[in-house]
C-alpha cells in the first residue's frame, strides 16, 4: 500500500486531475481522504482564477478592432482622502496574460499580493505609466478635474500609443478612442493592472509622507478620515500635505 508522504507528495506536484487519483476515493485511511479533499479545494480555487482571468481578458478583447489592436486600462487610488495626492495608472498588458492569475481591482487583493503583481505588470506589461496629481492641483482644480488631468497624463505617457482607452468610470479629453466602464477594476483586466499600480503606488507615497510626518500616521490610513486621523487633525492642525479645500480641514482655523 502506497504511503500517505509518498501520496501527499504525488498530490502537491499535481497540476490537474490524473487517474490515479480515482483509486484514493477508495481509500479507507483518513488522512488521504483529508489529501484528496485538500487537492480538490485547491484545484477549485485555482480554476476559479483561471475563469476570473479569462473573463477579464475577454472584455477588453471586445473592444479589440482587430487581433493586434492594443487597448489600456486607466484607473486611480485616492480620490477620498483627506491628505495627499491622487495617483493614476495607466497599463497596456501583453497578448499573453497567462502570468496574471489572481489579479482583480487592488481593493479585493492583500497588500503583499499587490506588491507582488505591481512588480509582474511593471515586467511584463507593453507600457505602463503612473502619474502623481499633488493636494495644491487637487485644491486648485477640484478632486473631479484633477483626477481627470491625471488620467490623461497617464494616458498620454504610454509608448506605443493604444486603439483604445477603457477608463474606470470617467471620460477623457483625448484624441485617443476611449471608453467609461462602471466599476471597470472588476470587469476589465486592464484596468485591474492600473489599480494595482495605482494603489501600490499611492500607498509608496504615503509610507515616505509617514516618515516626513509621523504624527498622523499616514502608513496606516493612507490619508482617509479615520477616527486616529480625525484626532491627529484636531491635535496638530493640518500639515503641508492636506487638502485644503476637504473637510473638516477647510474648517480649521489656521494655526501660527
Amino acid at each position: 500500500m502506497e504511503t500517505t508522504a509518498s501520496i501527499k507528495e504525488k498530490l502537491q506536484a499535481a497540476k490537474s486531475y490524473e487517474p490515479w487519483m480515482e483509486e484514493l476515493r477508495a481509500d479507507k485511511r483518513k488522512s488521504v481522504q483529508q489529501l484528496l479533499a485538500s487537492w480538490n479545494r485547491r484545484f477549485d480555487k485555482q480554476q476559479s482564477l483561471v475563469r476570473q482571468l479569462e473573463e477579464k481578458r475577454s472584455f477588453d478583447d471586445q473592444f479589440k478592432v482587430h487581433f493586434s489592436s492594443l487597448v489600456a486600462g486607466i484607473d486611480e487610488a485616492g480620490r477620498g482622502p483627506l491628505a495627499g495626492p491622487v495617483v493614476t495608472a495607466a497599463v497596456i498588458l501583453p497578448e499573453d496574460c497567462s502570468a496574471f492569475l489572481g489579479l482583480d481591482d487592488s481593493k479585493q487583493i492583500a497588500k503583499a499580493k499587490r506588491s507582488e503583481l505591481a512588480e509582474l505588470i511593471k515586467a511584463q506589461a507593453v507600457s505602463w505609466s503612473v502619474h502623481i496629481q499633488p493636494p495644491e492641483a487637487i485644491d486648485r482644480l477640484n478632486i473631479y478635474q484633477a483626477t481627470k488631468e491625471s488620467m490623461e497624463a497617464s494616458a498620454h505617457a504610454l509608448d506605443p500609443i493604444p486603439d483604445i482607452v477603457l477608463v474606470d468610470a470617467m471620460k477623457l479629453a483625448i484624441a485617443m478612442p476611449t471608453e467609461a466602464i462602471i466599476k471597470g477594476d472588476a470587469k476589465s483586466l486592464s484596468i485591474a493592472a492600473a489599480s494595482i499600480l495605482a494603489k501600490t503606488g499611492r500607498d509608496d507615497l504615503m509610507d515616505e509622507y509617514a516618515a516626513i510626518y509621523p504624527e498622523y500616521g499616514f502608513s496606516k490610513h493612507a490619508g482617509y478620515g479615520t477616527k486616529e486621523h480625525l484626532a491627529a487633525l484636531e491635535a496638530h492642525g493640518p500639515c503641508p500635505i492636506h487638502r485644503k479645500t476637504f473637510e473638516p480641514v477647510k474648517s480649521m482655523p489656521k494655526r501660527p
